[in-house]
């Protein structure tokens, strides 16, 4: 049986997550590091992904500055997004070697691992065709972006939960003229902390130990550590 580790990492500049990312997939590349599942919160940043569309950003810099919020270009799939207090980021570094060499496997079971956690909140979602991330009636609740080395993976999810939706107005999120939404706009009442512990709680166990699991059979070895 493999072993895996999940950081919880609080609070976190994009900046420091991406040099982490960047140094535990070198690390796994190299089998010093068993699998590992990032969690983050970060402070208000928009990303582009490297098939990203500028025209997708509908404010200026001095808007986004006045306004608090980071812009960052990065390596990862997909194209604009907003990250923020209230939604919760995992960042898997997978080596597929170990599962299977197929991208968009592993692309489909981070959505079902989503979607499963958001069953267990009385969330029903789904997969929309033609686009990537997890969706409900009211809009688009979790966004995917990811990234690839030598079968290593990176960046991963933004799981909106009490997120302050009004963000979003700065961009065309992942490129789709359409809404967003969170659990808590979709009526899931719980105090910010609460929800957060609950969701890294109930995504670890999906990601891990669920029937259709990215690493499904894997032996759980939690290491909840915190880096700030």
């Amino acid at each position: 049986m493999r072993r895996f580790e999940v950081r919880d990492c609080g609070r976190l500049a994009y900046g420091q997550a991406f040099a982490l990312q960047r140094e535990l997939v070198e690390q796994r590349k190299r089998g010093e590091i068993p699998d590992q599942l990032l969690f983050v919160e970060h402070p208000h940043v928009i990303t582009l992904g490297r098939n990203g569309h500028s025209e997708n950003l509908l404010a200026s810099e001095h808007v986004l500055r006045s306004s608090g919020i980071q812009f960052e270009e990065t390596d990862r799939g997909g194209d604009i997004t907003y990250h923020g207090p209230g939604q919760i980021v995992g960042y898997p570094i997978f080596d597929l070697r170990d599962w299977k060499r197929d991208v968009t496997a592993y692309v489909r079971a981070i959505e079902q691992a989503i979607m499963d956690t958001l069953f267990g909140f009385g969330i029903e979602s789904r997969r929309e065709p033609g686009a990537t991330g997890v969706w409900t009636d009211k809009g688009k609740i979790c966004a995917i972006g990811i990234h690839i080395s030598r079968w290593v993976t990176s960046h991963g999810f933004a799981l909106n939960h009490t997120t302050d939706l009004s963000y979003f107005q700065y961009i065309v999120p992942c490129g789709l003229s359409k809404p967003v939404t969170s659990i808590e706009a979709l009526g899931y009442t719980m105090d910010r902390a609460a929800i957060q512990s609950a969701l890294v709680n109930e995504l670890s166990k999906q990601f891990f130990v669920g029937q259709t699991s990215v690493c499904s059979g894997l032996q759980p070895a939690f290491n909840m550590e915190r880096t700030i």
